[in-house]
């Protein structure tokens, strides 16, 4: 499915930034899975059934991201961001594909396959190269008072990103009335909430302190941070990411 021209704009929030030491270290991932998918699509069911799979495996990071462009179909998908939309278009400006479609995955913000199709998708994943991928360390801490996110230093040769905060609803069960899934009752995983633009990460060790309260609004499962060179219009290549559990 193709989506229409319109470029929505990427709203997000500001968190309290602070400078001092690093927080926990966590284990660094393989691989940042995102899925752009939707409601009004009968392709993404398959997709975000196998999303939940893929997110048993403790080496990747997957987010599901709803985008708003099929709307228009008759269903109004529940869980669309606007900035959704804007992000999966700023990957095909970036790639210069123009290759935006549901459902779709984007794997590390570089290659993108079919989001239903596993063998693709695996495949992109062998692809990988694990001393360049990921490779600057990040870590999250959850406190009483809310998040520590770090950000370690990198090589000499890495660029610098910006670092984004994600919170994300675990599982969301929706019951969907018209339109291409009418009738049908889809699971969605590790569904994006909120996008929180942290700061920007210049290769140094960073550290920001985000309160309880900036999370409280949303009631989110987890947290996922992700440090990424280009903007919210042109993202491109992650160089870090973590996510960590707040329930």
């Amino acid at each position: 499915m193709r989506c229409p021209s319109s470029f929505a704009g990427f709203a997000f929030g500001l968190a309290a930034v602070t400078a001092g030491t690093p927080a926990l270290s966590q284990t660094e991932p393989r691989a940042v899975v995102e899925l752009f998918t939707s409601q009004g699509c009968s392709s993404c069911p398959a997709a975000d059934k196998l999303i939940g799979e893929l997110a048993k495996d403790p080496s990747l990071i997957t987010l599901s991201m709803s985008v708003d462009y099929w709307d228009y179909l008759g269903w109004k998908d529940t869980l669309a961001l606007k900035g959704h939309t804007q992000r999966q278009k700023g990957y095909a400006n970036t790639r210069g594909d123009r290759q935006v479609y549901t459902p779709q995955v984007v794997i590390n913000g570089v290659s993108h396959v079919v989001g239903s199709d596993r063998a693709e998708i695996e495949k992109a994943l062998s692809r990988v190269r694990p001393r360049e991928a990921l490779s600057v360390p990040v870590g999250i801490f959850v406190g009483q008072d809310g998040l520590t996110v770090s950000v370690q230093s990198g090589s000499e040769a890495q660029q610098a990103g910006d670092v984004w905060l994600c919170l994300t609803a675990r599982e969301v069960h929706v019951k969907i009335n018209k339109g291409e899934n009418r009738g049908k009752e889809v699971t969605y995983h590790n569904v994006v909430r909120r996008w929180v633009k942290l700061g920007t990460w210049a290769g140094g060790a960073q550290t920001w302190k985000v309160p309880k309260s900036d999370l409280a609004a949303d009631n989110p499962d987890a947290a996922t941070v992700l440090v990424q060179t280009g903007g919210a219009e042109s993202p491109g290549t992650m160089l870090g990411a973590a996510t960590a559990s707040l329930r």
